[in-house]
Order: C-alpha cells, then structure tokens, then sequence
C-alpha cells in the first residue's frame, strides 16, 4: 500500500480572508507537483480535511488522477489526533491520499514510520507529497515538493 500525505498549498492570511483559500501561487505550486507526479502517482481515493485550502488542493490532485475519488473526512484537522487517520489508513484498500496539515501530517507520519507521534521525522513544505509504503512497516518512499516540480 501507498500512503500520500499532502500538506495544502500556500494559502492567504486569515486577516486577508477567514476562509484562508489557496492563494494564486499556491494553486500554481500544487498543479506543478499534481502534473509532474501524475504519472508515478497511482492513488485510488483521496481525503481531505474540512478546510477549504485543503478541498482545493485535493481537487487539483483529483483533476489529474480522474479514476481517484475524493471526500472531506473527518480525523484531519491541524490538531487532531494521528490514531484517528492512522485507523483510517489501517482500514483502508488500495493507495490513498490524505490532504491537510501540519502540524497532524507530520505527527502522522512519525507515527507510522517511527512509532511516536511526537519524532517529527519529515519537514513538510506547502504542496508538497511525501510517498509512504508498507510492506511489513511503514517507510519513507519519496517526497516531491514544488520545488522539484518546477525544475
């Protein structure tokens, strides 16, 4: 199984906009990383957190993996709690993308692969995609941000 977890793109200030959607630049890095990862990405359904920066930056993912469903879910808000999606995950067939933030992607992502929620083992960037696989555990894959995309 593969696990993408994506941190949404940059998205505007709450004193800019309550709703905090996805700046311009934002949905620019998130469709470089979407086209150029579409090819190796092979995701079956994709979770996003309630947030609107996340809805949209699940949707642009979704745009370029057609076959993959996308759903709001609940367990990945900033500070929920990783058992809550790790159960999700646990539960789930096929490869899945979670979208949402930090800092619960990172605990998440400890806890998979380290055991503790609390051993902040990767340093997510806005629109980024880090590549979880389990055979018998959990490891690290690949990570592609925007940075990458664009070069």
């Amino acid at each position: 199984m593969k696990l993408y977890l994506v941190q949404h793109g940059e998205s505007k200030d709450e004193e800019e906009d309550p709703e905090r959607p996805l700046t311009t630049n934002g949905k620019e890095m998130v469709n470089h990383v979407a086209a150029r990862s579409e090819k190796i990405v092979d995701i079956h359904r994709i979770h996003h957190s309630p947030k609107l920066r996340a809805k949209q930056t699940a949707d642009i993912f979704a745009s370029y993996n057609t076959h993959a469903s996308s759903s709001e879910e609940e367990g990945l808000k900033p500070l929920d709690d990783p058992e809550i999606a790790k159960k999700m995950v646990e539960s789930s067939e096929g490869n899945l993308m979670l979208v949402g933030h930090l800092p619960h992607l990172n605990r998440l992502a400890s806890l998979l692969v380290a055991g503790d929620a609390d051993a902040d083992i990767i340093s997510f960037t806005n629109g980024a995609a880090v590549c979880l696989e389990k055979d018998e555990k959990w490891r690290v894959s690949f990570i592609f941000t925007p940075e990458l995309a664009t070069s």
